[in-house]
């Protein structure tokens, strides 16, 4: 037995480790599981694989004996950043190919209690603009990865409740990388930080009967602190200063998530989600022009996301998965939005079928689509422009194996 839960374990951490990449956006829901093709609607709820172990620890009183699950994941992003000056050169396409992985392992202590082990890398971001665009002596690339390594405990108090929690340990790089002016000698200058800060995710899971079940999760934030200078130069004769608001996207809030999944009998089950995170907690991050004359403030505001799917039996192996979500966009206004920070209200469109290979062991693929507003971006004037129609592809297969 011992033998049994040190193997999956150790390839746990292995391809926590060595496939960690960056995200492509601030939070993102998809992990490279089954929840891609359902565009995450019943996330917290539906409980089907050990990926429940981030979604909801309580939900790990569903799941059988001990389990393991995988996750792979590309992910491609259309998103032009094109200058309101065109006599200036474009940043071109600045995100394109991401990869990324997953895994999560739940053992079962005894029949009510449930020990669980995730890692997995859901917020970041990470853009990468032309050498040569016209604010390469500001900013050419940038990243924020993090992976979390979350322990958490599933109890189940009776037929019905079951509760969760658990810890994350969040490990937290940030690079950023311009251009030297050519009076400095040129070449680039790279900057690494690195941190580790901590947060809670508690989880309960209420199942009204064997065919209906409701989860509610509640993640806490995690603030990094990154030691990053990110004063560099705007373009012009007067080559004047300019910091970028890098405050906002090492931040990570706050959030809460419920989750409903109703079964209506052996072909058809139906989904639901809404979810809300706390962004307005960093309007207050300043960006500042030309460090001594001024300083403006984004106007960020809560988000919110809502979710539907549906999964189909198609014979008694394999299962279908579709599902729609909405989620709103943490700025205020989206004419006043950050050059490093390309987000607005989007739209999930996911699908995916799910395989059973044999009594042990699964198999899935699943592929989203998500396609957000338009961004524009005033400040700095010298740089102005807008990030059009941005679009992100997700193509992601998983595994799932039964001790």
């Amino acid at each position: 037995m011992k033998r049994n839960i040190i193997r999956p374990i150790v390839s746990l951490i292995f391809l926590g480790l060595a496939s960690q990449a960056n995200a492509g956006g601030l939070y993102l829901y998809e992990m490279g599981t089954e929840d891609v093709g359902l565009a995450n609607a019943g996330s917290a709820a539906r409980a089907q694989d050990a990926s429940v172990v981030a979604n909801n620890p309580a939900g790990m009183t569903r799941l059988e004996g001990d389990q393991v699950t995988f996750g792979l994941q590309a992910l491609y992003g259309d998103v032009d950043y094109t200058l309101n000056n065109s006599n200036e050169k474009d940043a071109g396409n600045v995100i394109g190919w991401v990869p990324g992985g997953s895994a999560f392992y739940s053992h079962s202590l005894n029949d009510d209690l449930k020990f669980g082990l995730a890692m997995y890398s859901n917020f970041g971001l990470s853009l990468s603009f032309n050498d040569n665009w016209a604010g390469r002596n500001l900013i050419t690339d940038t990243t924020l990865a993090s992976i979390t390594l979350q322990p958490t405990l599933g109890y189940r108090l009776n037929a019905q409740w079951s509760l969760g929690a658990g810890v994350g340990i969040n490990y937290g790089m940030f690079k950023l990388e311009r251009e030297r002016l050519q009076i400095n000698g040129g070449g680039k200058t790279k900057q690494d930080e690195t941190d580790v800060v901590a947060n809670v995710k508690l989880g309960v899971l209420f199942e009204l009967s064997e065919k209906t079940r409701f989860g509610l999760t509640y993640t806490s934030k995690v603030d990094y602190n990154f030691n990053i200078d990110a004063s560099g130069t705007l373009p012009g004769p007067n080559a004047r200063p300019w910091s970028l608001p890098f405050e906002l996207s090492t931040n990570a809030p706050q959030q809460v998530m419920f989750s409903g999944v109703q079964v209506f009998n052996e072909k058809w089950s139906l989904l639901g989600e809404v979810g809300w995170q706390d962004w307005s907690t960093f309007s207050e991050s300043d960006v500042t022009v030309n460090n001594f004359t001024q300083s403006s403030s984004l106007e960020l505001q809560d988000t919110w996301h809502g979710a539907i799917g549906t999964q189909y039996q198609l014979t008694a192996d394999t299962r279908l998965n579709f599902g729609v979500a909405y989620d709103s966009s943490m700025y205020d206004d989206q004419d006043n939005t950050s050059l490093a920070i390309p987000v607005g209200a989007s739209w999930r469109f996911g699908t995916g079928v799910q395989h059973q290979l044999n009594e042990h062991s699964s198999l899935g693929a699943a592929f989203e689509y998500l396609t957000s507003e338009d961004s524009s971006v005033p400040e700095p004037v010298a740089l102005s422009g807008s990030y059009d129609d941005p679009k992100l592809y997700f193509i992601s297969a998983n595994y799932s194996y039964r001790f």
